[in-house]
């Protein structure tokens, strides 16, 4: 029997295996560039590639890779082999420091959002010493960071480590003025909690929306849903448990610390939740974690759906992304401690986090717009499109007691009275859940909740980085303006004012419903319900300063981003729109007609018999008039689909306003077909096949 402890990390080129295979001097440099961002001196690169490679090579590796993740929300890898000739019929494996330091992909294949013409085709990828090493597939992996000839990102990593460093400086800044001298560093760290549906590999070849798509383009409700909620942190199926072995053996040696597993609210859902790592770390796990949860379900005849609504009517899937701030003491920064009214320290981090989520509301919507979450968000399943604050009870009550100057300070933090004498005293925490607020404090972190389930990660995080280092600076260069001695009062002061000016983000009821809607406009929140909505809003002028201050984003790069997720939008609803009408004309229109054949024949015998035929007819008519009203909207489709756009605001605004519209059209008409005809008639897989008969 396999012992965790004795493999995990085994595959990843760790501090254990840099201490084993580098010279002491070299590993204590090593060390210093993970620990405290020094610069990596370029003269002990090659001492680093030849102990990695040699490590490596004794992990069977044959291959190496720059592995970094372009604008299209996935990873990019290209392999190349250790080995140089040294003869006619020779070679020697080799890795030389400056293979380590810097590829040279081709930038010209990737989104640049106009970065990068076609014909301007040299781009780097840049080592990351910050993110270990890894083996896989007998290749060794190396982090990096994806950058344009001129030096302009293209990937999603560059951005977070900028915010990491920007968060960084102004955290550092803030606490020394208000008297913590003893910080010199902080981090964040992140724990996503990753969701995903399985499904049979064999149904799943026969559903061509899910293949292309990665989501049901027709389905007409099961006959059972998620309605009795008994799949929720159910017992798991013996297939799907040896699929969730695998996959935690796969992540283990790879470092990464899967930690939860469940059943999920929808039927085939599930997730699985890591420890926290360092942020930069977290996205970089987060990547391969997707990578494996599909990989390896093909090795049980499953598949991973990390689409954020494979189905309608049940839940979708998400990504929560839990998020705090450490600091080099071993302090995590979002802990109240015994008696938060008194913390000043993390009462100040606590209203700059507040005063940037409530100033830069749409920045966080924008982080995890995609056409899949769209899907998602506000459907009763998932925090609704609009952005608010969940503290909890006790939190609450402080912040009403500092900006009334009553104390209304009670804490929660009490016993809970089971009524069985023989069971342990439990203490309730001092926040309860509330699984509808989009950005929640669970204890000593905030649980970002909108994320979409196949999103990366980065984004948010360095969107959320940068809001809280842009409020942090502010509070600094407040502090710095008074004397020593009345730095606490300021500080105080500071505290009352920012809750005060803010408490309109913060909403601890059911942000699913209609009155918090109507609420929130009033307080003039902003609702933006589509990707097509929240886009346009990236560049205005305060959030290019803002990104530009902290040397995060250049504007060049903000406005290559908002170009290439816009088209992206509109390219994947293009993409479930030509989906659509091909599977109608090849699949569903056919099976339907040929249906219709055979209850016209039938009518017609029972005619001739002189036999009542109500119940036929009434079916035939009820199929026809839904297929002739598909067959116009089809028509119309297919004519939308062959406009072209140059614009990305008005690809995605059309794909929005026009696609999508007439494609729930379709979809509902279909639906009506689907639930009229025989089963073994429709041609594919339908939701009780796909949700109930194969999985679980």
């Amino acid at each position: 029997m396999k012992v965790v402890d004795d493999y995990f990390g085994c595959d990843v080129f760790g501090r254990q295996a840099m201490q084993k295979y580098l010279p002491h001097s070299v590993f204590k440099i090593m060390c210093d560039v993970m620990d405290n961002g020094k610069e990596l001196p370029n003269e002990i690169a090659d001492v680093v590639a030849n102990a990695m490679k040699d490590w490596a090579v004794e992990k069977g590796a044959t291959h190496f890779t720059h592995w970094f993740q372009p604008m299209t929300g996935i990873t990019a890898e290209k392999h190349d082999a250790f080995i140089n000739p040294t003869g006619p019929t020779s070679v020697i494996s080799e890795f030389r420091g400056k293979e380590l330091i810097k590829g040279e992909p081709d930038a010209s294949s990737f989104p640049s959002g106009g970065l990068r013409a076609t014909f301007e085709a040299r781009g780097y990828t840049a080592w990351d010493p910050t993110s270990f090493a890894f083996v896989k597939e007998k290749t060794l992996y190396i982090p990096t960071l994806f950058l344009s000839y001129d030096g302009s990102s293209l990937d999603k990593k560059t951005p977070l480590l900028r915010s990491i460093q920007a968060l960084n400086k102004a955290a550092v800044r803030l606490l020394h003025v208000m008297g913590f001298s003893d910080i010199n560093k902080i981090n964040t760290t992140v724990g996503p909690e990753q969701e995903y549906f399985l499904v049979d590999e064999e149904m799943y070849r026969q559903r061509l929306d899910l293949i292309i798509t990665g989501r049901t383009l027709f389905g007409s409700a099961p006959v059972k849903g998620q309605e009795l909620d008994d799949h929720y942190f159910g017992n798991i199926d013996e297939r799907v448990k040896a699929y969730m072995e695998e996959v935690d053996e796969e992540l283990w040696r790879l470092g990464v610390y899967a930690k939860t597993e469940h059943k999920e609210v929808a039927p085939c859902q599930f997730e699985l939740a890591p420890v926290f790592s360092a942020g930069n770390v977290a996205g970089d796990q987060n990547q391969l974690m997707m990578e494996v949860l599909q990989r390896v379900a093909h090795h049980h005849g499953l598949v991973c759906l990390l689409h954020e609504k494979p189905f309608d009517g049940v839940n979708g899937s998400g990504k929560h992304n839990n998020w705090s701030i450490v600091a080099d003491t071993g302090e995590n920064l979002l802990e109240p401690g015994d008696d938060p009214k008194d913390n000043i320290r993390f009462l100040t981090i606590l209203a700059a986090i507040v005063k940037g989520v409530d100033e830069y509301q749409d920045l966080l919507r924008i982080s995890v717009a995609t056409a899949g979450n769209d899907h998602r968000l506000g459907a009763n399943e998932a925090p609704p499109a609009i952005i608010s604050i969940y503290l909890g009870e006790e939190l609450n009550a402080i912040i009403r007691s500092l900006i009334s100057g009553k104390d209304e300070h009670n804490t929660v933090n009490t016993d809970l009275q089971l009524g069985i004498t023989a069971l342990p005293k439990i203490s309730r925490d001092t926040t309860d859940r509330n699984r509808t607020s989009p950005f929640a404090f669970t204890g000593n972190k905030f649980e970002f909740r909108m994320l979409g389930s196949s999103l990366n990660i980065s984004c948010p995080n360095t969107i959320l980085n940068t809001i809280v280092a842009e409020e942090m600076t502010q509070f600094a260069a407040e502090l710095e303006c008074v004397s020593q001695e009345k730095v606490q009062e300021a500080n105080i002061e500071l505290i009352k004012r920012t809750f005060k000016e803010h408490q309109r983000i913060l909403y601890s009821g059911n942000g699913y419903s209609e009155e918090w809607r109507q609420e929130a406009l009033k307080r003039g929140l902003s609702e933006l319900k589509t990707t097509a909505d929240a886009l346009p809003h990236y560049t205005e002028p305060r959030y290019l300063e803002m990104f530009g201050r902290h040397k995060v984003y250049t504007a060049n790069e903000l406005h290559a981003r908002q170009n290439i997720l816009l088209m992206g939008y509109y390219q994947v609803i293009h993409i479930e729109a030509q989906t659509m009408a091909y599977m109608l004309r090849k699949q569903i229109i056919p099976a339907v007609l040929d249906y219709e054949a055979k209850l016209a024949s039938i009518i017609q015998t029972k005619k001739e018999a002189g036999i009542k035929f109500t119940m036929e007819n009434k079916y035939l008519t009820e199929i026809n008039d839904a297929l002739e009203l598909i067959e116009q909207h089809l028509e119309e489709l297919e004519e939308l689909i062959q406009k072209s756009f140059t614009d990305s605001k008005e690809a995605a605004d059309f794909a929005a306003q026009k696609l999508l519209p007439l494609m729930d059209a379709i979809r509902k008409l279909s639906d009506v077909i689907e639930a009229r005809i025989p089963r073994d008639v429709w041609p594919m897989p339908d939701y009780n096949d796909l949700l109930f008969r194969a999985i679980d």
